[in-house]
């Protein structure tokens, strides 16, 4: 990073009233193409020109987290790099780094063929473990494995911090009785859900669609699980399911706000705004959640790394044409995301404004989120 940029006053004001030791990262995925004892697990369709839009999905991906192609240095490539862009942060700043499950059948058993990429417990435990001053980690269990129970306890036991879910890519319907026993536990543990809801656009596509639905996540609350819905659901459309299982469609970002406005969940539903400056995103779901100070102190901010190095994906004019950003900061933010895409995507959403309001600090000092005994 360039010293006009480290020091550029834009980045300074990003940090001015933040504890950097609080400041989590907490939606980083940790890549790999299983070229070393990782573990890492890539479907050969993302690597084959027969199905060429999974190929580009991966190539931005590879190229965002600038993976070495070289032979046995992939994984560790994934690793240094992020290791390099967190030490672009302040001292004490960290990454929350995601494991991710394997899709499974509804016996229970891995499914490969349904599986964009799997990243193992162990080996995001095990970076994590390596690299403590920058990383922490999130398991990520599949609810329906008969050793679900079992591995959770491990994952705790191990310093996980939470679990990771993307129901649309791993089958898991978020409302089926077959996560009960699943949810105790987490709420045993004290671990929170992590989970996607809304459209899924960045992995394999299956008939899973609706688990993606927040409505299908009633039964975690119920049970006293604190669940974060990744994104806040800002884009797509699900079935109102409080109007019965053949709801209208609404917009899914609907479904989000009238969880959030509902009292009973309000210490235990939490949004994370990772990847909502995406320019499919950007626009009235952003400019309500700045706006709502009221869900500031249940907002986590996160990066959705590597996605903000993906360059088609994010468009600094397109927020300052929505008045949600400065013009005078686009042309630094550009510059920073040429060096270091975890630090554009930070002081970005500190330097968003909508109708005069801002994220307010504790949406980005999120270590307490993680480290709070419910």
């Amino acid at each position: 990073m360039p010293p006009r940029l480290a020091n550029h006053e834009l980045v300074a004001a990003a940090w001015d009233g933040l504890d950097a030791t609080q400041v989590w990262d907490t939606h980083v995925h940790l890549l790999g193409v299983g070229d070393s004892a990782s573990g890492v697990y890539v479907n050969p369709r993302m690597g084959s020109l027969r199905y060429p839009t999974l190929y580009v999905r991966r190539a931005f991906f590879v190229n965002a987290a600038c993976v070495d192609d070289a032979p046995g240095k992939s994984d560790r490539a994934c690793v240094e790099r992020l290791h390099a862009l967190a030490e672009g942060l302040r001292p004490g700043a960290k990454l929350l780094l995601l494991a991710f499950e394997r899709a499974h059948d509804a016996r229970g058993a891995a499914d490969l063929e349904h599986s964009a990429f799997y990243v193992p417990d162990a080996y995001a435990r095990d970076i994590a473990r390596a690299h403590p001053q920058r990383f922490e980690w999130a398991a990520s269990i599949h609810p329906y494995r008969p050793d679900a129970l079992e591995a959770l306890a491990q994952a705790k036991r191990d310093g996980a911090r939470a679990v990771k879910w993307l129901p649309a890519a791993m089958g898991i319907d978020p409302a089926s009785p077959r996560c009960t026993r699943f949810y105790d536990a987490l709420r045993t543990h004290q671990l929170p859900l992590i989970t996607h809801a809304g459209a899924e656009h960045a992995v394999l596509r299956h008939d899973w669609d609706d688990y993606g639905n927040s409505l299908r996540l009633r039964p975690a609350l119920e049970a006293g699980v604190r669940v974060v819905i990744a994104h806040c659901a800002s884009i797509g459309e699900d079935h109102d399911l409080d109007r019965g299982e053949h709801g209208a469609y609404v917009p899914s970002f609907a479904l989000f706000e009238r969880l959030m406005d509902e009292p009973r969940y309000e210490k235990h539903l939490y949004g994370d705004i990772s990847a909502m400056t995406q320019l499919n995103r950007v626009g009235p779901a952003l400019a309500r959640v700045i706006e709502e100070d009221r869900w500031h102190a249940r907002l986590l901010n996160g990066s959705d790394y590597p996605l903000p190095g993906v360059m088609p994906l994010y468009s600094v004019d397109r927020l300052v044409s929505l008045e949600l950003l400065d013009a005078a900061a686009a042309p630094v933010l550009r510059d920073i995301r040429l060096h270091n895409p975890l630090l554009f995507d930070f002081v970005l959403k500190r330097a968003l404004r909508s109708n005069g309001k801002r994220f307010g600090p504790r949406v980005f000092q999120t270590r307490h989120f993680f480290e709070a005994r419910v």
